[in-house]
């Protein structure tokens, strides 16, 4: 169920890990925490069309291989930008056609982040504006250092969020606010953030990091078709009433009942040991 042997990505852990990418730095600095680092400092990490395919390449084939790795931390290199959004350094270069286009592909690697079936923690490190703010709001919760900044400043651009920014914010911090800030292009601090939501964690700049990994590899440690049923019955649960909502909660519970993990947890409790989860 969880290898997907015969299909070809068998050896995409190892193969991820060893890949040099043009736009992104991939590790995993803790067993089974992939950590995913946009890498283009010099351009405050603005997306590009490189940097597009790169994540892509990433988050997509974790919607298939769930064999090793359990938790995802998305970050930016350096201190002064988490991503600062499309890079429109190169985007006046481009046709309508090829904007068009571009964006398209960027969508489609947002939706990948956003139904990735294990959890994304984004680690905030300096200022996430426009696509960069965008892509936060796709990863299921977010740590930020006190210096990062916020904004969806694309109607004084003369377009509008397209990453997902409309739908995504007002779910998290209210229609009338996500209104203010995206009509007015408004900017807000780190602190207004994790007020209103956006981020579960302010850190001092040097502990983002290690905090985030911490929390990252306590879920890499629990049993992963449980976290993966968890993430996935909170995610579409929201989208129902609560009875039905209720419902599919059982049905993804009844799915842990016969597992190996069920079985294994259930042992080492009464055993007084630490469980050893193999995601079966």
């Amino acid at each position: 169920m969880s290898d997907w042997r015969g299909n070809g990505y068998e050896d995409w852990p190892a193969q991820v890990l060893a890949r040099r990418f043009e736009t992104l730095i991939v590790d995993e600095p803790v067993p089974r925490v992939l950590r995913v680092t946009i890498n283009r400092e010099d351009a405050s990490n603005a997306f590009n069309t490189q940097c597009g395919h790169d994540l892509f390449a990433v988050f997509h084939p974790l919607e298939i291989v769930r064999n090793h790795f359990r938790c995802v931390v998305l970050t930016g290199a350096g201190t002064k930008a988490f991503c600062a959004g499309g890079d429109l350094k190169e985007r006046k270069h481009l046709t309508e056609d090829e904007w068009v286009l571009q964006h398209e592909f960027f969508e489609r690697t947002f939706r990948h982040v956003l139904n990735c079936p294990i959890p994304v923690i984004a680690a905030v490190n300096g200022a996430a504006y426009g696509g960069g703010l965008e892509l936060i709001l796709q990863c299921d919760f977010a740590y930020a250092s006190r210096t990062a900044r916020f904004a969806l400043t694309e109607v004084s651009l003369g377009i509008m969020p397209g990453g997902g920014g409309t739908q995504t914010l007002p779910r998290i911090i209210g229609e009338r606010r996500a209104k203010e800030l995206i009509l007015a292009a408004r900017p807000f601090t780190a602190e207004q953030a994790h007020a209103w939501g956006i981020v579960n964690e302010l850190c001092e700049p040097d502990e983002l990091m290690p905090r985030t990994l911490a929390i990252a590899q306590r879920i890499a440690e629990n049993a992963p078709l449980s976290v993966r049923q968890a993430k996935h019955s909170i995610h579409r649960g929201l989208q129902m009433d609560l009875d039905s909502a209720m419902l599919f909660e059982i049905e993804a519970y009844q799915r842990m009942v016969k597992s190996e993990d069920r079985v294994e947890g259930v042992r080492a409790f009464n055993e007084k040991r630490k469980p050893v989860f193999r995601g079966r």
